[in-house]
Order: structure tokens, then sequence, then C-alpha cells
């Protein structure tokens, strides 16, 4: 294919409509359509091609000619280069109706499902700095900006703490101000990351794989309480006490003080020792009364307060009288388990992660909980005949998997034992829309509520209640 076919200009193209991965949707003038990112729907723009497919164009936006109503001023200065607020240009109700209609449409075109009445999107409170967990890179080569290589200027210091460019896996953005996390986020790195600097301390570069400082990780509670997690590459003890005990004294509210030395090629610390440098290995979070452990390896909802919200959501579909028996698929740490728990009469988690599964009889035993069994292992391995006999039948499944949806195995599973209602909580409505075409033939889809957990994003969580049919 010639670059000149690859590569066209577009004039004066309307954004009709909010795509794949939250980018605009146009159509050029042979109708195929054009994926623009960060063109607003409503927005009459001049388009530069830089891909071209089959049946669809990627191109960028050249010039804006007629603002839509939808679009507003964006707060932060990074968006456009950094990649993880790319709506942040689109009123807030704008965002919720084309994640509403993105559900809808999900669960229409590829499930192909007769849907009741579907209920308005739950919005988030917070729309803004709502994040429970933020995770940094370290760089001695961060990323310039179009201003600063125009600029012609010498620049000597390229160090950098921030954001991985989109699609880039060594290139950082250095991050002024964040918008995701409430204080003290900022300024935790910020002086991180000033103080690494005053004292030459060596940053990370990713090729050559060098550098003392590699990642920082923050995690925030709903309790007030701050998990703080520096990564190192190289082992320096003398360097090393010397950044941590100006943490634990710089910022004395920090509950968990924590470093990793990790000296392999990726950053994942799921294999990695944790050592527990100030205060506790954990911080604490609380839902209702309940309380949960969270360790930096732990998964929980990173947005806590519409988590809550969520998981109301699924309670309420899930319609329990306090006899019932109910499974909770892909349980995670047992949030959801545990959440519903005292409106059971068993519940019985099921989850891979060997780690997950011990927070969650942790965070049972510290909740006097004694209704919650979990199980770690292959899903599809797991919940079997043999398993289910051993458990029982549930009356009710809760089943949360991750965005690639249920294997069909599983989904084989509770078709097989056709328990009175499914409660599906899903972070991927296209995914859930193939699962949900699979069970059409024994479950009808009763009601649907979609949640607003990430506000500035493309992305959306849906519940969907299932019930038998008659």
């Amino acid at each position: 294919m010639s670059r000149k076919n690859r590569k066209q200009r577009f004039e004066a193209v309307e954004v009709i409509d909010a795509g794949a991965k939250g980018k605009g949707v146009a159509k050029a003038p042979d109708g195929r359509v054009i994926f623009v990112p960060f063109a607003v729907p409503g927005d009459v723009i001049d388009v530069q091609t830089f891909k071209k497919r089959k049946a669809y164009f990627e191109g960028k936006i050249v010039q804006v000619r007629e603002e839509s109503e939808y679009r507003t001023d964006p707060p932060c200065e990074h968006f456009g280069v950094c990649g993880g607020c790319k709506w942040q240009n689109m009123t807030y109700d704008a965002q919720l109706h084309f994640k509403q209609k993105e559900v809808v449409n999900n669960l229409m075109r590829i499930g192909k499902v007769d849907l009741p009445e579907v209920s308005p999107i739950l919005g988030s409170e917070d729309i803004y700095y709502y994040r429970n967990k933020m995770e940094f890179s370290f760089s001695d080569s961060r990323w310039l900006t179009e201003n600063e290589i125009e600029s012609d200027k010498e620049i000597s210091n390229r160090n950098a703490l921030g954001f991985h460019i989109p699609g880039m896996w060594d290139k950082i953005l250095d991050i002024k101000h964040c918008h995701l996390q409430e204080d003290p986020s900022n300024a935790i790195r910020l002086a991180v990351k000033h103080f690494a600097l005053e004292h030459d301390l060596s940053f990370f570069n990713t090729r050559e794989q060098h550098g003392l400082l590699r990642t920082l990780m923050i995690r925030t509670s709903s309790t007030g309480e701050i998990m703080v997690l520096i990564q190192f590459f190289e082992d320096d003890e003398e360097k090393r006490r010397l950044l941590l005990d100006f943490l634990k004294d710089e910022f004395p509210e920090i509950t968990s003080l924590l470093y990793v030395i990790n000296q392999k090629p990726n950053d994942t610390i799921y294999d990695q020792e944790v050592i527990c440098y100030a205060g506790r290995d954990h911080i604490l979070e609380e839902m209702e009364g309940l309380k949960f452990k969270i360790n930096a390896k732990s998964f929980y909802q990173t947005n806590s307060r519409q988590a809550y919200e969520l998981y109301k959501v699924t309670r309420d579909f899930a319609g329990l009288k306090g006899d019932e028996t109910v499974y909770d698929l892909y349980t995670g740490t047992g949030t959801i388990a545990q959440f519903v728990s005292k409106k059971a009469g068993k519940v019985i988690g099921v989850e891979a992660v060997p780690e997950a599964i011990e927070d969650a009889k942790e965070n049972a035993r510290l909740n006097g909980i004694d209704n919650c069994q979990f199980f770690a292992g292959d899903m599809k391995k797991v919940f079997n005949p043999a398993f289910i006999k051993q458990h029982g039948l549930p009356d009710v499944i809760i089943t949360d998997p991750p965005r690639d949806g249920m294997h069909k195995d599983v989904v084989a599973q509770i078709l097989d034992i056709a328990p009175e209602k499914v409660v599906y909580v899903s972070c991927n409505s296209a995914t859930q829309a193939r699962d949900l075409a699979l069970m059409d033939h024994i479950y009808r889809v009763s009601r649907v509520q979609p949640v607003d957990m990430f506000p500035q994003t493309h992305h959306v969580e849906n519940v969907v209640l299932l019930e038998k049919r008659t």
C-alpha cells in the first residue's frame, strides 16, 4: 500500500459518535469510518489520516473548525500526551451519555438479547481525584514535548517520574500534577523526585537496565491511610535508606512504607519480596463496617466510593433473603462475597490468584464472617460438578470476570446447573454481551445497570441480572 493511500486529508468532517477506546468517530466522503483520538462528538474537524485499513482509517485532528457543545477545557496540562484521561475535553454529562450508549449498543448488537429498560448510568460523585492506587515510573531519558524539541535548547536534565507514553514501553512523561489521586499523592511524588535529583540518586534506564530508582506506587484508602512502595533496581542499602528515611520523616502520615528490589526485566512485583521499612505492611479499607486489609499486591477496586455503589447494585440484583447459597466467581479478595454475606446462608468464592484468596480468608477472619469459604484455582477447572456436589447447588451466582469475560467452559457449567439468578458484573460490556448470547436460551436479561467507575475515560462497568426463563 502506498504512503499516499495511507495518508489522506479530509476537511470539515463531523464527529458523529464516540467509539472504540474512546476515540471520536467520523465518516470519510466514501463512507468509511475514521477513528480520531481526542475528537468530541459534535466537532467539525479537518483530519489527517495516518493508517488505512479495509473498513476504516485512523487519523488525527489538524484543526477544529466548529467545537461541539460537549467540548470543554481539560484542566490537566498533560492532556493529549499522557494516555490516562482521554475524555477530559468532554463534559461529564456527555461522558455518561456515551458510556450508556456503548453498553446498550454492545448488548443489542453483539449479544442480540432482548433488553428491559436500561437504568440510567450511575455517575461518580468524584470526577477527579477518585483513584486509590497510582503507579509511576522513573526514567533517565524522559519523553520530550513538541515545544521542547522545537526550541532547540539543550536539555541537560532528562530525569522523569511519571507515566508511560501510550504504546511506548521505554518512554516516560514527567508529571507535574495528576488529577486522578487526591493529596498527598502529588506532594509525595514531587518530593521523591526532588530529593532524588538533589542527592544524585540515579533514575532507571529501561533499555540498558541500570539505575537505582525504578517505580513508585501510592495507595490511599477511604479511612485516610496511605501506602508508599518504592521499587529499586540496584541494591544499594545506603542510598535506599537515605530516600526511605526522608519519606518517613517528611510524610509521617504514611501508614505503610515498603520497598522491593527488583532486578528482572519487567516491573511487576507479584513474584517479588515486598519488605516493610516502616509502619504496617498493609492499609485498611472500610465499607459498611467491613474492614479489608490491602497489601502491596492486593487487588481492590481503584475507585473506593464508586465501588460501594457497584456492590450495592450487585447485592440488590441478587435479591437475597438470608438462606441462599451464593457462588461468587472471580471473587478476587472476596470483597463482593463478604459484602453480600450477611444476607446469604453461605457464600463460596473462587479465584485463580492464590494470594488473593489468602487475602479474602484473612479479611473474613478480620470481619468475623464465618459463612464465606474461599478457594483458589483455575476457574474452568475448579468450578466443576465435583466442586458443586461438595458445596451445594447455588441459588444465585455472582460473576465478575476479567475483561476477557468468562471462559466458555464456565458458561457451560453455569448453564448446566442453572441457578435461578445470575448477577453478571463486567468491566467490558462487549465480552459480557458475548456471554449473555450464549446464555440467552436459558436466561432472560431482567435488569441492566451501568456504573461509571472511571470518569474522564471511556471505561464503564455494567451489572446485569439474569433470571431463569419459565
